[in-house]
């Protein structure tokens, strides 16, 4: 059992120290993304090729957040997290000096791996260590960093690969991680969770590291393969099925389960990941998605792109701290509530000015406004979902409902994805129909764009374009009504959680 917990000053530096590490791995999550043309050209690889630096890293992470608290219960949380940020650093910095495609991927997988933890073990270290009355507020500065890494991440890779060595989106790791293990040294020494041997669920492991990494490449490659239409993607989905299936009925019917899945049976634990996973997947889809259509539609730069993102963290960042001071006031589920209603607002905002022509304001300021539903979304579900839970299960619960969320990030991401662009071909071959002989408006746009100057070679690339354009924003536009739609279902689901919602406490209210 953890000590007394921490007050004054080393308790501030703990929170600084177990904000960047999750920041640092957040971060790396995204920070690749828009250098993916720059690396795999530096590489001498394509661009399908190079999409395996994000794969590599998500399949690995998937796969070892599950297991955080086994991990944590066998060699000690604060071990497990030092441990963790020594190895991220490394990994990072060797990823940094990669000279070829595939020691890059290598480096990114071991990078994946011993990031895992470090998620997880910030959450149950913060509220093992806060003073009871104060988990609303760890929580509310935890979820702080969650949220401005994603947006921090694009705008930071595109600024190094746009003017220096794509490397320097790995190095950038290594003083944050030499920070968070000085100071971490400093405020967790001697304050290590209780150990026990328990023996190693060998099958538990192999079923899980199967099915999640069959899943999770699956959905990295579905919508290049053209989904059920390929081979590939039918044998790694008939594999992910079958042994997710096996691992569930495994996992709860062993002694010492490598994933407690236990803990399904506490119904705001279900309730909370439910809502958390459901929301994350919408959120992620639409983070993926704004950048690539301002960027293919009204031709933004990878920053500018990045910058349009950026305000979403405005709000949260002024919010989430006063939100922490008053949780015990406060019914989580309301907050949640209003969080829910919030994004269904923005994304029907974003369905009615996404527009040809649109100017930088009217993308910015939906998600300038969002900021108030993410304010008041990380914190209030983190604590239903850790809520009545007893200290020495926190770690297990973290890490499962992070491995929840982060799958629901992927399976967001390949959902919206693969929606855009089929949508976007049925709205082309519908829109591309009316261009024809018959049509007195197309002749009449035609007739326009030759006394413009062009060809009618030109003109027809010219509407082809627009059609393009057309059809992108039209398919966006249905997705951000389609997500809109489920937050509105999800309001309902957040009310079947039960109070009290304390944290780390066995179940009473402070």
């Amino acid at each position: 059992m953890v000590k007394k917990p921490l007050e004054g000053a080393p308790l501030a530096w703990m929170t600084v120290a177990l904000a960047l590490a999750t920041f640092m791995q957040v971060l790396d999550s995204t920070i690749a993304n828009v250098a993916i043309p720059t690396i795999a050209g530096n590489l001498g690889a394509s661009n399908s090729q190079g999409t395996w630096v994000i794969t590599s890293f998500g399949v690995a992470n998937a796969i070892s957040i599950p297991i955080t608290g086994w991990l944590a219960k066998r060699i000690g949380e604060v071990r497990l997290f030092l441990w963790s940020t020594v190895l991220f650093a490394i990994a990072s910095w060797l990823c940094g000096i990669s000279n070829s495609l595939e020691m890059l991927i290598f480096f990114r997988v071991i990078q994946g791996v011993v990031a895992g933890p470090l998620i997880p073990l910030s959450q149950s270290l913060l509220l093992n260590n806060y003073p009871p009355a104060k988990r609303s507020i760890a929580l509310a500065l935890w979820s702080m960093t969650v949220i401005v890494a994603p947006i921090c991440g694009p705008i930071l890779g595109g600024y190094i690969s746009d003017n220096y060595h794509w490397g320097w989106i790995f190095f950038i790791n290594v003083p944050i991680a030499a920070v968070v293990v000085m100071l971490a040294l400093q405020t967790l020494r001697g304050r290590e969770t209780k150990t026990e041997i328990r023996p190693i669920d060998t099958i538990g492991l192999v079923l899980l590291v199967v099915g999640i990494g069959s899943l999770q490449i699956m959905l990295d490659r579905g919508k290049e393969l053209d989904w059920f239409n390929s081979g590939e993607i039918i044998v790694l989905a008939v594999v992910a099925a079958v042994t997710l299936s096996f691992l569930i009925v495994w996992e709860l019917t062993d002694d010492h389960p490598i994933v407690d899945l236990s803990l399904f049976k506490s119904r705001n634990f279900t309730i909370g990941c439910l809502c958390i996973s459901l929301a994350y997947m919408l959120y992620f889809g639409a983070i993926v998605l704004l950048p690539q259509l301002l960027q293919e539609v009204y031709g933004y730069t990878a920053t500018w792109a990045g910058l349009a993102s950026a305000p979403i963290g405005i709000i949260p960042v002024i919010l989430s701290p006063i939100i922490g001071r008053f949780a015990h006031k406060l019914d989580m589920r309301r907050l949640v509530t209003f969080s829910f209603i919030m994004y269904a607002v923005c994304f029907y905002w974003r369905a009615w000015t996404f527009e040809p022509g649109m100017d930088f304001g009217a993308s910015a300021w939906p998600q300038f406004i969002q900021g108030f539903a993410i304010a008041c979304f990380f914190m209030p579900l983190t604590t239903i979902t850790l809520s009545g839970l007893p200290p020495e299960r926190l770690a297990a619960a973290s890490s499962l409902s992070n491995f929840t969320r982060t799958l629901a990030g992927s399976i967001g991401t390949s959902i919206t994805t693969t929606m855009w662009t089929s949508r976007e071909a049925l709205h082309h071959a519908q829109l591309t129909e009316s261009v024809n002989p018959f049509n007195p408006i197309a002749q009449e746009t035609y007739r326009q764009l030759e006394q413009l100057g062009m060809s009618q070679q030109q003109a027809s690339g010219y509407l082809a374009q627009q059609i393009t354009n057309q059809g992108l924003i039209i398919s966006a536009n249905e997705i951000f009504w389609a997500a809109a739609g489920v937050f509105l279902l999800m309001l309902v689901l957040v009310w079947f959680a039960r109070p009290p919602f304390s944290t780390g406490g066995g179940g009473g209210a402070h």
